[in-house]
């Protein structure tokens, strides 16, 4: 751990980074409609860079595992992300559509950095027994950034225009560059060494061990579950804000209103974080979440803003716990990928929710919400329910290792991967 580096300055790095990301989006469709007059065309922007953020999280995770100094190949990722930023805001209406496009793939391989990749470097910046309430923090930045960033973009773009909404985004991300840089390095042998194995053999690695590892896959499978029920919700906010608030504008607020929610729960859940354990919670809050969806069916405003407060409450501690859990299970050398390829899970999740959410939208204002219960309820039942012990593999058995384990295991100062890096079940 870097003697001069503690958790404030990660925080204020994961922040303004992450709020920089979340302003990006709602910047890039404004800039997209200013610049071309067409709707679609900021649809589309935002598109290719959601999509492409779920190819580049696995492999960028692998090289952040690989590196001696992760913290310079972060600083790298978020630079070009920001660069990439730019390059579209300056060829906007200057060339065609599909070159802006592609730039915007290019920015979107870098996005897993601004999520999985900084909570990955959490366990080299503080003791493992401060951990717990470190993670509070962490997911609270991702509450904090979701709640200003879609309202900056739009308060700066009314004010200034579209265009230096993204200038803004932009800028945010760069203020995180400092705090990535200083990140502390790896340590031991191995990392020092260099990788022995090829990138290729390094995926697998990662998603073999997600697989291999019954809490891991569970809240995995889980927390994709739970995305899908959440994409739905955000793509069907405006509809709702028109029905029920008699704006769509209305609607958009609403999701502030469940991030204040779930910023104010974490807030809470970082003063007594063992006070509930991270797999109690991984059950709870889709379940909550459901019961929050369940009271937006009743269509009145009243029901309406209390549903977004109750899903606050379940959807800010879930992802307390979602990192809790992968800082705990993932062995230290493969953290990087197995955050990253999380992340990317998660996006895609929640892409095919936004997406299922205009087929379900009927004049009928309850069915997406149904869906989206119904999506929350599986996310329970699937980290909940564990397999029978006649078909678990017996406590004392482990997985063959793969190469990279044989590395790490080769290294007497690396971190066990079957103890999670020291921390305890």
């Amino acid at each position: 751990m870097a003697k001069h580096y503690g958790i404030w300055p990660y925080l204020a790095g994961a922040a303004a980074a992450r709020t920089g990301d979340e302003m990006s989006g709602p910047a890039l469709l404004l800039a997209g409609l200013a610049a071309t007059g067409s709707a679609a065309t900021g649809s589309a922007l935002l598109a290719a860079v959601t999509a492409a953020a779920a190819f580049g999280g696995p492999v960028f995770g692998v090289l952040l595992d690989r590196s001696a100094r992760p913290g310079r190949l972060l600083t790298a990722a978020l630079a070009g992300y920001a660069v990439a930023l730019g390059v579209i805001l300056s060829t906007l209406d200057l060339v065609p559509l599909a070159i802006t496009l592609l730039i915007a793939v290019g920015a979107g391989l870098l996005g897993p950095a601004l999520s999985g990749g900084w909570t990955s470097q959490l366990p080299r910046v503080v003791p493992a027994a401060d951990l717990p309430r470190a993670t509070a923090f962490d997911a609270m930045t991702f509450n904090l950034a979701s709640l200003t960033g879609p309202a900056l973009a739009g308060v700066v773009a009314s004010a200034a225009g579209a265009d230096v909404g993204v200038i803004a985004a932009l800028t945010l991300i760069c203020l995180a560059l400092p705090a990535a840089w200083g990140l502390p390095s790896s340590r031991g042998r191995a990392a020092r060494a260099g990788p022995t194995t090829s990138i290729g053999t390094d995926l697998v690695a990662g998603f073999r061990v997600i697989a291999r590892t019954p809490p891991l896959a569970r809240a995995t499978a889980a927390s994709m579950w739970s995305c899908v029920g959440q994409g739905i919700l955000i793509a069907y906010s405006p509809v709702l804000g028109e029905r029920v608030l008699d704006s769509p504008a209305r609607g958009t607020i609403l999701l502030s209103v469940a991030a204040a929610s779930a910023l104010a729960t974490n807030t809470l859940l970082a003063r007594r974080p063992h006070t509930i354990r991270p797999d109690t919670v991984m059950w709870c809050g889709p379940l909550i979440l459901a019961g929050a969806l369940l009271v937006a069916t009743i269509g009145r405003p009243v029901a309406l803003i209390a549903a977004m407060l109750l899903a606050g409450v379940g959807e800010g501690p879930q992802l307390t716990a979602l990192f809790a859990i992968r800082h705990r299970e993932a062995p230290a050398h493969l953290r990087g990928r197995i955050f990253t390829t999380g992340a990317s899970l998660k996006i895609t999740a929640f892409a095919l929710g936004a997406a299922l959410t205009g087929p379900l939208t009927t004049p009928t204002l309850a069915l997406p919400l149904h869906a989206a219960a119904g999506c929350q309820v599986l996310a329970a039942l699937t980290f909940a329910i564990r397999r029978s012990p006649n078909n678990r593999a017996h406590p004392t058995a482990e997985p063959s290792p793969t190469p990279a384990e044989h590395t790490a295991r080769a290294d007497p100062s690396a971190p066990d991967p079957r103890r999670g890096d020291g921390i305890g079940p």
